[in-house]
């Protein structure tokens, strides 16, 4: 259901099942940081690694932009206000990481949430893409370093980042992922900028077996 790019009924209930999905897992009060994956992600490091990295970091990471255009500003519609102002809405992807304080916010937002809802029903807002940008925005942007964890490719165009297959499976395409950005990471550059990446097809898995767990230090 959840794949239908032409509904922006589906697009909002997606949001609707990502905060039921977050309510649950705070039911566990062990858990502290919140990472939303897709079955086409893959880790980019061991467990350890990415653990530390996200325990460690004092920042949430949602990508919440300004973007000129139609598929930015443009989607703003004025229904939104006075909730929601223009000068606030923000745009990103849906890959977010957050820790306990600010998942208490999104699943117990009774302004912003329910206005999308409204308004999404018979308009094209794209709630994916812009209910957790804008609202992270509005209520801890101070604490948010708007950028993502995951790593896609969006370098061929189009609407959709490219697929990988097995083709396309190597080891520089590996290293790439893992060390061709720079980033901030507590105040300090780094290399170290995605933990996981999408998208990748089931038929990439025999080489994604191959080459990870060289660098990952895994027994496979």
């Amino acid at each position: 259901m959840f794949n239908n790019a032409g509904s922006t009924v589906v697009k909002i209930q997606q949001v609707e099942a990502e905060r039921r999905l977050l309510a649950n897992a705070l039911l566990d009060l062990s858990n502290q940081r919140f990472v939303l994956l897709y079955e086409s992600c893959i880790p980019l490091y061991n467990f350890l690694t990415v653990y530390s990295y996200l325990i460690g970091s004092n920042q949430t990471y949602v990508e919440a932009y300004d973007l000129p255009g139609s598929t930015g500003r443009g989607r703003y519609r004025h229904w939104l206000q006075p909730v929601i102002a223009k000068a606030q809405w923000r745009k990103g992807s849906q890959w977010f990481k957050m820790d306990r304080d600010l998942e208490v916010e999104v699943i117990s937002d009774r302004v912003y949430f329910p206005t999308f809802k409204r308004v999404c029903k018979s308009v094209r807002c794209y709630g994916d893409e812009h209910y957790l940008p804008t609202f992270v925005n509005m209520r801890s942007g101070e604490k948010n370093s708007n950028r993502s964890v995951t790593w896609v490719d969006w370098s061929k165009g189009g609407i959709h980042p490219f697929p990988f297959a097995r083709k396309h499976v190597d080891n520089g395409l590996w290293e790439k992922i893992r060390s061709g950005s720079k980033c901030e990471y507590n105040g300090k550059r780094t290399s170290v900028c995605f933990l996981f990446a999408r998208k990748f097809l089931s038929g990439s898995l025999p080489r994604l077996l191959r080459f990870p767990p060289i660098t990952m230090n895994l027994n496979l």
